[in-house]
């Protein structure tokens, strides 16, 4: 008893391997296959079953394989079955010439179901260098090998693979009708058909009587796309010929070097594979239905700000009110139009940015539930009380206002910081950030002087109404909805609110054709908001911008890297990011780096136009875009 123990548990740790040589067998690929299997699928298909090497490296537990070849049908029926049968035939067989032919000019359907199968065995390990072949009358016609020492019964193996094939369902019939009947949504389907040949010679392979050709390919394809609308995730491998391409365009390809084994000459002989990766069609679930949003929401002051997500509230929160939630996160606030938002919707909000102007922005107007700054208060914040340390007058003399503006602006500075209660001092210095960007042609201070001065009423205003307008406007958005909101500042990636509901991100977007540095945009405001402590002025800049922070966000592989830790991160809540569709990652990274951590990944695409892109470039199609809303659930 104890050896037939030892002997099961040898055969669970021995890795099945193809039974058969397999002209096309695909145990060379498996290496670029492997990483293409999901995660998770429903039943294993495989209906041009050959060799098997996929198969066999997976050993899924519920699995269909198919062959229109009834020899070799049989053949894998009597290994899972009957194994023990077929090895007992296959050691009666010698690596002569004499019992070769003899074997070969058997009919396989006068011999039992067991003999056939080794017969089947016996003829590839023997043949001229492994192949299959059949002649137009279904007769096996290729030579002997003259192999010195092949190895005709590998019955480890055949134990392994009898193994592997259990609760297996072993079907012979027409791929067609195979993936008619069994197919369901989330089944993953490997499709290894015969190769469209790439030169004259290539049609030295006959598995079955019937061939298949260019208009099989044609159908073939289009069955896949039905897989593909069914839900199904496919794999498909083929010769790299132009057809492929054509037929499927609209899914990922990757071009592979394989070497082919079926030649005088082995080692000489290379050809290109291609690997065809076709997903599930998304069900979509997520609906951009519009939910009203809370009046509130329009008290928010209206900000140019970068990237602001002003004009995509409504789907945001017709995507965030379909499910239930509290808490949320607003990751990277920005101008923090959508905390407000949530804010707004009644939803206890925690906002986080790594740059301190957009901190107190949700300071001012996301946190703070009930205080404002009076009038008289902010009437007296612009006279002197003490003298400034002229650091604006001084550092940004003649770049982006007036002396008299700037002098203002140092009282400004120093009156602020004598503030002590916060929710003050975050109106105050709100205000005064709102001022200085209404003060500047577009807002940003990437350029010195006024030669984009459009002729904006803003820009004809003095400073001190400006001041004192923003102060109104920030006080007006004040109020409370009854739920703890909290304004963060620091590293999205080392926020500690793992247990949110919800979590919005709207990153900086990275594109090799744009930069995304907020901070070199607006560096003047920002310094405002820290009072250029902890910053590095580079003076020999004509803006005199400060190093901008380390981001992430700055290269591809820094960004998918983000998402990916991110992802992770706030695995446990319901994910809703804002990203561009001339932005990388692309939407098929997006969604595959979601897909590691949520069960259900969607992305509603919303036309967009950004308020402002490049200088060279804003008056081109760049700015015009998809937004990508990514979903996950």
């Amino acid at each position: 008893m104890a050896s037939v123990d030892n002997t099961a548990r040898k055969l669970d740790t021995v890795q099945a391997k193809p039974i058969l040589k397999w002209a096309g067998g695909k145990t060379q690929m498996l290496d670029d296959l492997l990483p293409k299997v999901p995660s998770s699928y429903g039943r294993y298909i495989e209906p041009f079953f050959g060799g098997g090497a996929l198969f066999f490296a997976l050993r899924p537990e519920n699995a269909i394989i198919a062959d229109s070849n009834p020899e070799l049908i049989n053949m894998y029926r009597q290994v899972a079955n009957n194994v023990e049968d077929v090895i007992s035939y296959l050691k009666k067989y010698e690596n002569t010439s004499e019992m070769f032919y003899q074997v070969r000019s058997l009919d396989w359907n006068d011999l039992t179901p067991a003999e056939a199968a080794a017969r089947t065995v016996y003829l590839n390990r023997t043949c001229f260098n492994g192949l299959y072949r059949v002649n137009r009358k279904g007769q096996f016609n290729v030579p002997y090998g003259k192999y010195v020492n092949p190895k005709i019964c590998d019955e480890e193996n055949l134990h392994a693979a009898s193994k592997a094939l259990q609760n297996t369902e072993i079907v012979c019939g027409d791929y067609l009708l195979v993936l008619e009947h069994y197919a369901q949504p989330g089944d993953f389907i490997f499709l290894d058909p015969p190769y469209l040949p790439i030169s004259e010679y290539s049609d030295f392979k006959r598995y079955t009587k019937e061939q298949f050709y260019e208009e099989d390919h044609v159908e073939l394809a289009k069955m896949v796309m039905r897989l593909h609308e069914m839900g199904c995730t496919v794999v498909l491998t083929n010769s790299n010929h132009p057809l492929v391409h054509e037929l499927y365009s609209s899914f990922k390809i990757d071009i592979i070097q394989t070497k082919r084994h079926i030649s005088c000459n082995g080692n000489t002989r290379r050809g290109e594979d291609v690997i065809v990766t076709v997903p599930p069609k998304r069900q979509t679930l997520i609906k951009l239905t519009p939910q009203p949003l809370s009046q509130q929401v329009s008290s928010y002051p209206p900000t140019r700000f970068m990237g602001s997500k002003n004009k995509l509230l409504s789907q945001i929160w017709a995507i965030a009110s379909q499910f239930e939630f509290e808490t949320v996160v607003d990751l990277f606030s920005g101008s923090g139009v959508v905390g407000y938002m949530f804010k707004s919707q009644n939803k206890a909000v925690i906002s986080n940015d790594y740059m301190a102007m957009s901190a107190t922005f949700t300071k001012a107007m996301v946190e703070n539930s009930h205080v404002i700054l009076s009038k008289q208060e902010a009437a007296e914040l612009l006279i002197a009380k003490k003298e400034s340390d002229h650091f604006v007058a001084t550092t940004f003399k003649d770049l982006y206002y007036t002396d008299a503006e700037n002098e203002l602006i140092d009282v400004l500075r120093t009156n602020i910081a004598s503030i002590k209660d916060p929710y003050k001092h975050a109106i105050a210095m709100t205000a005064l950030i709102r001022a200085c960007t209404k003060k500047r042609p577009r807002g940003i201070f990437t350029y010195t002087g006024n030669r984009y001065n459009d002729g904006r009423k803003d820009l004809q205003k003095s400073l001190e109404q400006q001041f004192m307008e923003a102060v109104d406007a920030v006080n007006n958005a004040v109020f409370d909805n009854g739920k703890v909101c909290v304004s963060k500042h620091g590293d999205a990636m080392a926020l500690r609110t793992e247990n949110a509901d919800l979590v919005y991100m709207d990153p900086p977007y990275y594109s090799p054709l744009s930069d995304n540095e907020y901070v070199r945009r607006y560096h003047f405001v920002e310094g405002l908001a820290r009072d250029w402590k902890g910053v590095e002025i580079q003076e020999h800049t004509q803006t005199k911008k400060f190093k901008s922070y380390p981001t992430p966000f700055s290269t591809r592989k820094g960004a998918a890297d983000a998402f990916d830790k991110l992802f992770k991160k706030f695995a446990n809540s319901i994910l809703i990011v804002s990203y561009s569709s001339n932005s990388l990652p692309t939407q098929d990274e997006m969604l595959e780096i979601m897909a590691r951590y949520k069960k259900h990944v969607e992305v509603i695409p919303v036309d967009y136009k950004y308020s402002f892109g490049n200088q060279n470039e804003a008056k081109t199609h760049r700015n015009s875009v998809q937004e990508y809303l990514f979903v996950g659930y």
